[in-house]
């Protein structure tokens, strides 16, 4: 039977990205020895949840639309709930894929189709405008925690 490990290391032992006493401690550092630009342990992984998110609250928002629309906006037409349906869809799938390297432009191309859906009704024109300033802020927080 084992007990508990001490992973202090031992006296006078180096560790491992901890400065020395006496050096500067200017921020995290990479492995390789430069710096990172944010403090988060994965930010690969913290930037694909900020833009699967962005992606599944559209989708819900994009679904729980349609019943507002048609009673206050009047004259939705079914070719305007099956895009709207569709986009939700596509979100919800494109959600899914962030690890994919084309999943970012993707979703900017979804963003298009959206404001593009504008043309069946007014609504969905707001929401694609809506939508795309949040997407575009998902890419510069993206672009501002990969560099």
């Amino acid at each position: 039977m084992t007990g508990p490990v001490d992973e202090r290391p031992a006296q006078g032992a180096p560790t491992e990205g901890v400065p020395a006493e006496g050096a500067p401690s200017g921020g995290a550092q990479a492995e390789g020895g430069g710096q990172r630009r944010s403090g988060l342990r994965n930010p690969d992984k913290a930037v694909r949840g900020l833009g699967a998110g962005t992606l599944a609250l559209e989708a819900l928002v994009l679904l729980l639309a349609i019943q507002p629309i048609r009673v206050v906006g009047g004259d939705l037409s079914g070719a305007a709930v099956a895009a709207i349906v569709a986009l939700a869809v596509a979100c919800v799938v494109l959600a899914g894929q962030m690890k994919r390297s084309w999943a970012w432009p993707a979703g900017t191309v979804l963003q298009g189709l959206l404001l593009l859906a504008g043309l069946l009704h007014w609504s969905l024109f707001v929401l694609g405008v809506m939508f795309a300033l949040v997407w575009a802020y998902a890419l510069h927080v993206r672009r501002v925690i990969l560099g």
